[in-house]
């Protein structure tokens, strides 16, 4: 994932630096900032042993262990096993009061990183069958590191906290790799909803940090819109076989597919509404052919389809299925178009939004940007439907480099600085202790 940033505007700044006024005094905050400078180093070397033993989606069990283990010690209630892999930890404070809950995503994808670091990943696991190489190049071991040191520091101020806090370690957010997309299939979010995660205990609000290329220790976030929906898209081609230096005998299936995959990039440049919503069709894989000199049967290809809006989804979804089957019509040859939803937009409340607004800019030192749209998507958007969510993002570029030249996420050279960790970890629970405490 890439990201951009824009300064804050001068009047909310304005707004934000006269609440930093105002809050900076908070004897919990201001212990919550000294317990999260104390762990840093344990948070560090968290973070490297995750790293160094990476496991893709809903196989992550060491993780999991790791997790579970070390709530247990914080005396936390401790819930294992959901949606395969997925850890939950309760801490009740001393005080009654609202719920709120945390979210970090554990897993990390078929990626090989390359040699350098002291503590590179050199693990394989095994991706729908196939042996692959596994890093965090997404930097999920960041995100289950500073959870950690959350739990560690909100647990050592239990009795002066007021209500409940949910510690959601969540697997496979960047889809399973033991079961395939399609209907009726879920993991990650959405299976730890299906399996009751808030049936019992429903937070008031759910909040969760991602890391990107960005000035390190620089925390940003936007109101609404702020990950993209993401549909698996499938066009199966179908020609007819035949000598490749007969051409004239076959329907050629590959021909087809390469004015498939221009015409369908219309589909955004002349139908979507872009001023309603920025949308990105990609082809990722293209799979046919046994031979040079065979025109093959088919041509299967997969990819995704990304917006921000409900409707323009749906009209990019059904002008994509009207376009592709009617360019491989032209051809004589035939398209079987099914699309698969994958993760709905993560939408950030308002209200949350400017309610935390203030408590981020403190924890960051007024360090601090308005996101702008990625293309990326994120279950995470599954519990923000159930629940106010908001997601927000942690710089990780070292002081001195360019964010923009930065590697970006899911690049086998992504980097996280490690010196904005301690800065995720008390931005995190500055959320919680200022939420909790909070008028209603």
């Amino acid at each position: 994932m890439k990201f951009a940033l824009n300064p804050l505007p001068l009047a909310l700044m304005a707004g934000l630096l006269f609440s930093v006024g105002a809050h900076a005094n908070s004897p919990l905050e201001q212990q919550v900032r000294a317990d999260a400078a104390a762990i840093e180093s344990k948070l560090i070397e968290w973070r490297r042993d995750i790293h160094q033993h990476p496991e893709l989606g809903e196989q992550e069990t060491r993780t999991a262990k790791l997790v579970a283990d070390h709530l247990r010690s914080l005396g936390l209630e401790v819930k294992t096993g959901i949606a395969r892999t997925g850890v939950v930890g309760i801490l009740k404070g001393a005080k009654p009061g609202r719920t709120v809950a945390l979210r970090a995503d554990m897993d990390a994808l078929p990626v090989k990183e390359p040699a350098g670091l002291p503590f590179a990943s050199q693990a394989k696991g095994t991706y729908h069958g196939t042996e692959v190489d596994v890093m965090h190049a997404c930097g999920h071991d960041a995100h289950t590191a500073m959870l950690m040191a959350t739990a560690e520091v909100l647990a050592g101020l239990k009795d002066q906290l007021e209500g409940t806090v949910m510690f959601i370690f969540q697997p496979a957010e960047e889809g399973s790799s033991l079961v395939q997309p399609g209907p009726g299939a879920s993991w990650g979010a959405k299976k730890m909803l299906e399996e009751g995660l808030f049936e019992t205990l429903k937070p008031d609000a759910i909040f969760a940090m991602h890391v990107m290329p960005g000035p390190s220790g620089q925390i940003s976030w936007r109101t609404g819109s702020t990950t993209a929906a993401s549909d698996m898209l499938n066009i199966r081609i179908t020609g007819s076989q035949g000598h490749g230096g007969m051409p004239w005998n076959t329907v050629d299936p590959i021909v087809t597919s390469a004015q498939v995959i221009g015409g369908i990039q219309t589909v955004v440049s002349r139908k979507a509404n872009l001023p309603v919503s920025p949308a990105v069709v990609t082809i990722g894989t293209i799979n046919g052919g046994s031979g040079p000199n065979i025109v093959p049967e088919s041509v299967e290809m997969t990819g995704t389809i990304r917006t921000y809006d409900e409707g323009v989804r749906n009209q990019v979804r059904d002008d994509l299925k009207l376009s592709a089957t009617k360019i491989a019509e032209s051809t004589g040859a035939s398209a079987d178009v099914s699309i698969e939803p994958m993760y709905s937009t993560t939408v950030n409340d308002a209200e949350l939004v400017e309610r935390m607004a203030p408590a981020l800019e403190r924890a960051a030192d007024g360090k601090v940007a308005v996101a702008e749209l990625p293309g990326a998507a994120e279950d995470f958007s599954f519990f923000a439907q159930q629940v106010p969510g908001l997601y927000v993002f942690l710089g990780i570029t070292p002081e001195g480099q360019d964010p923009a030249k930065a590697a970006p996420n899911h690049n086998p050279e992504f980097f996280v600085d490690e010196a904005a960790l301690v800065v995720g970890t008390r931005a995190m629970a500055t959320m919680v202790v200022d939420y909790l405490s909070s008028a209603n």
